[in-house]
């Protein structure tokens, strides 16, 4: 067994880090739950799809709203106090959701308010967990560190959770809600463990809240690396999420994959991201990392070509293990290379940053998806995205190289 956890989470990342990986896992088990659990609620409660739309927003609107300040504010206090704080919160509310339900008073407007401020607490919780890792290992170490969370994430959130959380509400509505509470409380007792990170975020605070994200905001500006990687992320976001918002509908249609070959679909992403995240130790040895991230990025501009073409399950399923495999390699490496380049006073408001461009990428691209499907059908929105990112590539790929050790870069002042 000690083996095992050695090959998993070698010892030289440290007591501190195993303790956050195993919260990390627990609580990305309680929150793939909610992914199937969430909207079998809102269904049983109502079948109008602008309540429906507004549930799904619910969960991604406080991001726009609370990033930057969540950020901040992670930036300010106690990290490992916050998350343990935001998750007992998230506990309590999960506790009195599964109270209403049993109790025969639930109805959509409640479950959308709770939706909105599980959705909140998450927001600080996500941002504020980001930060803890540069804080206990090294920078030589943080690929390795985020490949390990990610394949928590991959294996509990994306693949086990989903299935799971489904077979529960099956079993009775409030369960799964009760599972994910006791989930999310058993992360905040795990990264109490973590006991006091080395260093301490900022000897003092005298600025105002307004003031400290304005100085984040400055400083990813004046650093041209970590700039350039935002933008990279937003248009990549953006080309991806248009037409992964019809994905489905291309699935069904165009492909020929039922409802359930359908969820197969997504499981195949996800077992090419966990075969990735395991072998990114070796990756990051063996390959420069300029090399690898433009690889990575590559492989984004031919998978949509490939997607484009694609008419048959047959080439469907080994095109989705392939994206999997590659955008999790993705999103460690670039997670590491921010991680690496960004002062740790400066982690909660940059990552924040960074999840932002996520976000607004996939909203943005969710909405053009939609629109050039309609207008021209469902292959076209693979080519916008091929011809986008292809384009986008083009700009930066020689950028890539000083992203990849961005570390070494000064901040200009702005």
């Amino acid at each position: 067994m000690s083996r095992l956890v050695e090959a998993v989470v070698p010892a030289r990342l440290g007591a501190g880090f195993r303790w956050l990986l195993a919260s990390s896992w627990t609580s990305n088990l309680g929150d793939g739950l909610m992914v199937a659990a969430g909207p079998l609620l809102v269904a049983s409660q109502t079948h109008d799809p602008l309540l429906v739309a507004a549930a799904a927003m619910s969960t991604q609107l406080p991001w726009l709203l609370f990033g930057l300040v969540a950020g901040a504010l992670a930036d300010r206090l106690d990290r490992r106090v916050v998350v343990m704080i935001v998750d007992s919160l998230r506990a309590l509310v999960l506790a009195v959701l599964c109270l209403v339900i049993v109790t025969g008073r639930v109805d959509i407007w409640l479950v959308l308010v709770v939706m909105f401020v599980l959705g909140t607490a998450e927001v600080f919780a996500d941002v504020t967990t980001s930060t803890l890792a540069p804080m206990l290992v090294e920078k030589a170490d943080l690929g390795i560190a985020n490949a390990r969370i990610m394949a928590g994430m991959v294996t509990v959130n994306q693949m086990a959770g989903p299935a799971l959380g489904a077979f529960l509400f099956a079993v009775g509505m409030a369960v799964p809600f009760t599972a994910q509470a006791v989930c999310v409380a058993l992360g905040a007792l795990l990264v109490s463990r973590i006991g006091t990170a080395p260093g301490t975020v900022r000897e003092s605070v005298d600025t105002h809240l307004r003031q400290d994200i304005v100085e984040g905001v400055r400083w990813l500006v004046g650093h041209r690396p970590v700039r350039t990687l935002a933008l990279v992320i937003v248009t990549f976001n953006i080309t991806w999420a248009a037409p992964w918002s019809v994905l489905v509908l291309w699935a069904l249609q165009r492909v020929g994959i039922d409802e359930a070959g359908f969820g197969l679909l997504i499981t195949t992403a996800a077992a090419g991201g966990l075969l990735s995240t395991l072998s990114y130790g070796w990756l990051e040895r063996k390959v420069p990392l300029a090399l690898l991230m433009r690889l990575a990025l590559l492989s984004e501009v031919v998978f949509h070509l490939l997607m484009a073409l694609t008419t048959s399950p047959w080439a469907a399923y080994p095109l989705m293990f392939f994206f999997g495999a590659y955008a999790f390699v993705w999103g460690t490496l670039s997670n590491a290379v921010r991680q690496r380049a960004v002062p740790t006073e400066f982690q909660g408001r940059v990552g924040s940053v960074y999840k932002m461009c996520v976000m607004a990428g996939m909203l943005i691209g969710s909405f053009l998806g939609g629109l050039i499907a309609q207008q021209w059908g469902l292959v076209a929105p693979w080519l916008f995205a091929f011809v986008g990112s292809g384009l986008t590539l083009l700009l930066v790929w020689q950028a890539l190289g000083h992203i990849a050790h961005a570390d070494d870069e000064t901040v200009v002042e702005v």
